[in-house]
């Protein structure tokens, strides 16, 4: 009998492996852009245990082991603010990370009134676009970050959800 995946309210206990997790799977994104020093690689325990107080962090388990995890605000202008989407290697392409997104999405929606959400990602992580598009964001903006990076911004607004429904 296989076990399921729940999806929860990260505890302080889930620190470490979220921090591990989050070492795993963004190993993938420092090699595409050639740079291993981006802050999912180089975030301290320490900073990950302050997100965890201060903003919204989901995880995705199956069983005891932390499989998936997605942080996520809302800022001061109502823009649900989500990152850090990540799901370990063998439990992606199983639709894990929509639903991390869609809890995270209805999480902060029911702590304030939410006009739009907002996240991004690298310009070469054409998964990670194919996935947020699918899921209605549409990209808004391209920042230059250097010559091998680009982050490009998408979002979600509430009124065209209302809209399509």
């Amino acid at each position: 009998m296989g076990m399921s995946v729940t999806t929860t309210v990260a505890t302080e206990h889930d620190a470490e492996r979220i921090l591990k997790l989050q070492y795993l799977c963004y190993q993938g994104e420092a090699e595409l852009y050639g740079d291993w020093n981006i802050e999912p690689l180089t975030q301290s325990l320490d900073s990950l245990r302050t997100e965890l107080k201060e903003r919204h962090v989901l995880v995705a388990r199956l069983g005891e082991e932390v499989v998936g995890s997605v942080r996520g605000w809302v800022d001061a202008d109502g823009v649900g603010r989500i990152g850090r989407l990540c799901v370990h290697p063998r439990m992606q392409r199983h639709g894990l990370g929509s639903r991390l997104l869609r809890a995270m999405e209805t999480r902060l929606a029911n702590e304030a009134h939410v006009v739009a959400y907002r996240l991004f990602t690298g310009h070469r992580s054409v998964g990670n676009l194919r996935l947020y598009q699918r899921l209605g964001y549409r990209p808004t903006e391209v920042e230059e970050v250097n010559s091998k990076l680009s982050f490009i911004s998408l979002e979600k607004r509430v009124d065209d959800l209302a809209v399509s429904a």
